[in-house]
Parts: structure tokens; sequence; C-alpha cells
């Protein structure tokens, strides 16, 4: 990589996962309009006809006017030939298929036990989480080994999980997660301000927070609007809005339907607590289900829903579609900004500008009353070749409560992990919240049928 007249050339990006038809999609539509950097990504998927079919839609955006970037993507068949002087990694993938996701979400409601989401707490996150770590360890060494100064950006949930998984195999590693669910609240927090001052132009970049927790499990103690205390505001918009939710206005279709949210879960745990829950509903639930998720009807009157891993199998089939024609020349790729932050950290990071926003990184003390090493979600600062995350102080102890069984449940899977301990694993899957009112043998029988269904993509001692 070199710089000249103030623009980065030969920069190598790393995507694993290149085959996605989301994530990688949102990265080029990102990159093309950007005048500061250029290079190549590496585009590598266990699917390669999927990456090869990214590497002619990510070429094709050079035929674009509002392209002013260069960019060659390469599909390219080993982890190896991807990492290998890569100067960033970007990953971003699906551990096994919707099918082991459904046993995720579902075979748990076989006990009473419902799940949002099912990727990051719960039963489901955790049985995903042990597919994905042998991935991320795995991937953590070959970095370890290929490029170990690369900047690594992980999308993939579990989030904390990944981002703790590859410190724990590589601790020397620069890896960050990355996360827009606290941009949800913050732009809930300009609509809020909008509609009482009347100031259209306030939007999400002029509300400033400061964020504590972990991931999807994330909180605000602090938010200003160009000087003004927002939580005056935001406590009136709780009072108002608590028995009705509030309604965004947004009509829901077949995309969006099982995503929408009244706010009401955000809006109660302000209520009780007094401090923002700056994640979507359908996340917050999952952390404390015994007060949202107990039946499907308990959900539906928190006015939020339960994402069925059918949808998410009829939405990758509308990907594909989408994704043959444009390899067809059917239909043309849309340089659409996605609304993460992801190259704006890369050019903090090669010194273009400086960045402050939230991150999940190891606490090294921006955390209070948390162990260090555990991975948190906090402000941080980038800026040319560093990230200093910003002291975020602590949580009131009875949200820190909530969230400490969480961050311990993580480190104790880690230690299972590190040690090939099926039992210990097993002892976090028992102290989540979500299975706290099943028995002892029920949640064992639960846990052995969970990795059976996903038997092909575990190692064997977790089998056993």
């Amino acid at each position: 990589m070199y710089y000249k007249n103030n623009k980065a050339y030969d920069i190598k990006i790393a995507y694993i996962g290149g085959g996605s038809r989301g994530w990688a999609w949102g990265l080029m539509a990102d990159l093309a309009p950007e005048e500061q950097m250029n290079g190549q990504i590496a585009l590598y998927d266990i699917d390669f006809e999927r990456a090869k079919r990214n590497e002619k839609i990510g070429n094709s955006l050079a035929e674009f006017p509002e392209t002013k970037s260069s960019w060659k993507y390469t599909a390219v068949k080993t982890l190896e030939e991807a990492l290998s002087g890569a100067d960033f990694v970007i990953a971003s993938i699906l551990p096994a298929t919707f099918d082991e996701m459904e046993s995720d979400v579902h075979e748990p409601e076989k006990y009473g036990i419902y799940q949002s989401v099912g990727d990051t707490a719960g039963p489901g996150g955790i049985i995903r989480a042990m597919r994905t770590l042998p991935i991320y360890e795995n991937l953590a060494l070959k970095i370890k080994e290929f490029c170990p100064d690369a900047w690594v950006i992980n999308y993939t949930n579990p989030m904390t999980l990944c981002v703790r998984m590859m410190y724990a195999a590589f601790p020397e590693i620069k890896a960050f997660g990355c996360c827009h669910e606290v941009f949800g609240t913050q732009k809930l927090l300009a609509e809020i301000v909008r509609k009482k001052t009347g100031d259209s132009s306030i939007t999400r970049a002029d509300i400033k927070t400061n964020v504590l927790g972990i991931n999807h499990f994330t909180w605000i103690d602090k938010a200003v609007c160009k000087g003004q205390d927002l939580f005056p505001l935001y406590a009136e918009f709780c009072e108002k809005y608590a028995e009705t939710g509030w309604d965004s206005g947004e009509e829901a279709n077949w995309l969006n339907k099982n995503f929408l949210s009244r706010q009401m879960v955000k809006i109660d745990l302000f209520r009780k607590f007094g401090i923002i829950a700056a994640a979507g509903d359908r996340h917050l639930a999952e952390f404390v289900p015994q007060w949202y998720l107990q039946s499907q009807e308990m959900v539906e009157r928190w006015g939020f829903t339960l994402t069925p891993v059918s949808w998410r199998k009829e939405h990758d089939k509308f990907l594909q579609e989408k994704s043959d024609r444009i390899y067809e020349g059917k239909e043309k790729v849309e340089i659409i900004a996605s609304g993460e932050e992801g190259v704006r950290q890369l050019k903090a990071l090669l010194g273009f500008e400086t960045l402050v926003t939230n991150v999940n990184i190891p606490n090294i003390g921006q955390m209070e009353n948390v162990p260090l090493g555990a991975v948190v979600e906090t402000n941080a600062v980038f800026r040319d070749g560093e990230i200093r995350p910003v002291m975020a102080g602590k949580l009131p102890y009875p949200v820190q409560n909530l969230v400490m069984r969480h961050v311990y449940n993580h480190e104790t899977i880690i230690e299972g992990w590190k040690n090939r301990n099926r039992e210990m694993i097993f002892r976090a899957f028992r102290n989540d919240p979500a299975v706290k009112l099943i028995s002892e043998s029920e949640c064992r029988t639960l846990f052995n049928s969970m990795l059976e269904n996903t038997k092909d993509y575990i190692p064997e001692w977790l089998k056993k």
C-alpha cells in the first residue's frame, strides 16, 4: 500500500464470506463512490461459484458514473490466498445453512422457549456459536500466519463470541466487531428531537451518545443533541407511548414485517431502569426472555415479532433470484449507501479522518466492573493506525446484574472451548435465562438434540 495525492493505493481487503448477497453488496456500494481508497478485494467463500458471481458484480460497478474509486474484485479458492498480504480482513459468514438455524430457533419451542432472532443469546445463539467458533478459531490462526498486522472487522453473529474467540486464538490480533443496532436507537432519538422541536434537519449524526454493554444488549446513559440533554425528551416519549407503543408510520411489507416493532421493550426497560436500551426490541428481549418471550401472545402484546427461519429461507431465495438477474445482465446493481460505517472505519485507520463510533472489542478498562478481556461494546476513537476505546464508565447495578450473567456465560463458553470441555459449555447453556423454567433433564435433552441437529458443523469432542 502507498499514498499519493491524499489517496491510498493497492489496499488489499480479504472478504471472508465473499459470496454474501447482503453485506458484500453493501460494501461494494459503499466503496464505489469513495475517492480516497483504491485496491483489490479477494472474495473467499466456501461456495466458490457465489464468490465468482460477486466478482463479476463488484467489477461491474466500475462502469457506474457514481463510482470514484478503482477496485478489482477477485474470487479466490483458498482462505490462505485471500489472507496473504491483506491490509484488512472483513468476515461476514453464515455458519452452516438455514436448516441448522431452523433448529436453533425452533427446536426450543418444543419446550415453550421462544426466540425472536436466535443468533446471539438463548439456546439458539449458543448452539450457533458452536458452529461459528471453530471457523473463527481457524481464521484467527490463519491471520496470524498470513497477515498478522491486518485489521479484522467482524459482522457475524454471535458477535461477542466471534470476536472473543479470535483474541483467545491470537491475542495480538487487531480485531473488532461492528453492529448497526445502536444506530437504530440514535435514529429514534433524532426522530424524537425532530418531532419535539420541528427541526427537520436533525439526523443521527447530531445525536451523541455514551454506549456501554455487550452486543445486542447495549445501553446509553448519556445522549445529547447540539448540547441538549435528550433524557427528559426520551422519558416523555416513553410515558406517552408506554401503553400503545410507537408507530413509526412504516407500512409493513413481506420484507420487513418480521422486523417491525413498536419500541415497547425499549420503553419498558427505560421505565424500569432509567437508562436507554440501545438495540432493537427483538434482540433486547432475548436477554431477559422472562419479561417478554414466554409465549407468542406475550410477544404480540409487547409489539415485536418472532422472525421464523422460513422467512429467512424465502428471503435467501429472493436474493438468489436477484443475483441471477444481475449476473445475467437483466438487472443492474444499485449504488445505495448501506448505512454501515465500515468504510469510514477503514478510512480512519488509514489516517484520512477521525471517527468515534460504537465497536465490540476486549475490555481494557473502558467498562468498569467487567472482567478484563471480556468483549464489550462501547464507543472508540478510530484514527491513523489505532483504535482507542472511550472510557464508558459503569452500568447501574440492576442493569449490570442482567448484563453480567451473559458476560460470564460468554467467558464460560470460551473457557470450555479452549479446554474442549463439553460439560462446561452445557453449564453456560443451562445458565441462559431462556432455559430457566425447564428442568435439568429437559435442558440436557434439548442441548443434545440441538447439537445433533448441527452435528455436521461441530468438532468431534462436542458430539460425545
